[in-house]
């Protein structure tokens, strides 16, 4: 449960693919020493240079149901034949040990984690344009047309959830969008590591 004598928050990040959702977390974790990015669980095999409770907790499909029946997930989804999870428990301690946590997930999730975690504070990232966010999925130059069509589709609907949000973040500016990521969530220059 949210922790409010140590003020630690669970804050929940979201916003289509291509926002620059990850970009703006890494230099928020740079910034603040006192946050800690949720590691999720997978079913999906480890692929070169990750590591076990690092980049994922690498689970069996077994041991993923086991923890869904026991409530033990914030949030879950199936993605691609393989099932990806926020650890209830692991969360729960970082707060009560007074550490804020951030979750950068999908839609979906976010949406759970509302229901499960009604005190979560849950910020939408949002592209300048429509127009803006399709350059910028295009410019990573990684995905086939159909992917890229697929992505952009779903960004529809996700843009459209938008005020479902307690806040909503423009990433037009990096160096910005992340100085107003951190007045958000409430984060004052005394906890800057610079």
């Amino acid at each position: 449960m949210f922790s409010r004598m140590t003020n630690s928050r669970l804050i929940v990040i979201t916003g289509p693919s291509g926002v620059g959702k990850g970009c703006l977390v890494s230099e928020l974790l740079r910034r603040n020493n006192h946050l800690w990015l949720s590691v999720s669980a997978t079913t999906r095999a480890p692929r070169r240079g990750e590591v076990d409770g690092e980049h994922y907790f690498f689970l069996d499909r077994e041991k993923f149901s086991e923890l869904v029946k026991a409530d033990g997930f914030l949030e879950w989804a199936e993605f691609a034949g393989n099932c990806y999870g926020t650890p209830r428990e692991q969360v729960n301690q970082k707060l009560r040990s007074g550490v804020s946590v951030l979750l950068e997930i999908e839609l979906e999730g976010a949406r759970q984690v509302r229901k499960n975690f009604p005190d979560a504070f849950k910020i939408f990232i949002s592209p300048p344009s429509f127009e803006e966010l399709e350059r910028r999925i295009r410019g990573r130059a990684t995905d086939s047309e159909e992917a890229i069509q697929r992505r952009l589709f779903r960004a529809k609907d996700e843009i459209n959830a938008q005020n479902e949000f307690d806040s909503v973040i423009v990433n037009q500016d990096l160096s910005k969008a992340v100085l107003e990521l951190e007045q958000k969530i409430g984060l004052s220059n005394s906890t800057l590591n610079d």
